[in-house]
């Protein structure tokens, strides 16, 4: 997923920090966002580092978003915060989250003074890095409370291509990830190896 959005980011012109758990992740991913570079920049962090920019996407799992947003509360104040994450269960059959909340929610009680945004969950990384799925451009739902913070996101999907899509408050992020979770689990029965994209057609 880093990798997808990241080159949705640079093909819109914007810059990229990828930062990884150590510097051999960051450094795998930084040499293949240069591949085909668009017209941003594309650097390498590791944990611990600054966050420098005003965008940060948590694009990994749910408990490393969760600790890793625990662990960056502070840095996090004031940014705008991408959650990505689907937070299933082990066999793919239910979210791990409490019944009434989302993981947007558990990680913005966690680092409070952040401005979630819920973006990407139901994008594969696949259709990310080509921009698009059967021919057409992706549409990526957002949910957020923050209308600021749901317009940069916007840009963002917009400049890179896609089509945003405000599904509303930040409450939505649960059936996001319900919509998430379904997309993921269905991939059998389409049989597009996860090449499929959740579509909005008028």
């Amino acid at each position: 997923m880093a990798r997808g959005i990241g080159k949705r980011a640079l093909a819109g012109g914007h810059d990229v920090t990828v930062v990884g758990k150590n510097s051999e992740h960051a450094d795998g991913a930084v040499a293949a966002l240069r591949e085909g570079n668009g017209n941003g920049s594309v650097d390498g962090a590791v944990a611990g580092d600054s966050l420098a920019g005003d965008l940060v996407v948590l694009a990994v799992y749910y408990d490393d978003a969760r600790a890793a947003v625990e662990a960056l509360r502070d840095d996090l104040a004031g940014k705008t915060v991408v959650d990505v994450t689907n937070p299933v269960d082990e066999s793919f059959d239910g979210l791990v989250v409490p019944p009434d909340s989302s993981a947007t929610q558990e990680l913005a009680k966690a680092a409070p003074d952040a401005r979630f945004v819920k973006a990407f969950n139901t994008t594969f990384a696949s259709t990310l890095q080509a921009g698009e799925a059967g021919g057409q451009p992706l549409d990526v739902l957002i949910a957020g409370d923050d209308e600021e913070a749901k317009a940069a996101v916007a840009t963002l999907v917009r400049d890179g291509g896609l089509n945003p899509v405000d599904v509303g408050s930040q409450r939505r992020a649960r059936e996001l990830e319900a919509l998430g979770l379904l997309h993921m689990t269905i991939q059998d029965e389409l049989g597009t190896g996860y090449g499929s994209a959740v579509k909005f057609v008028g």
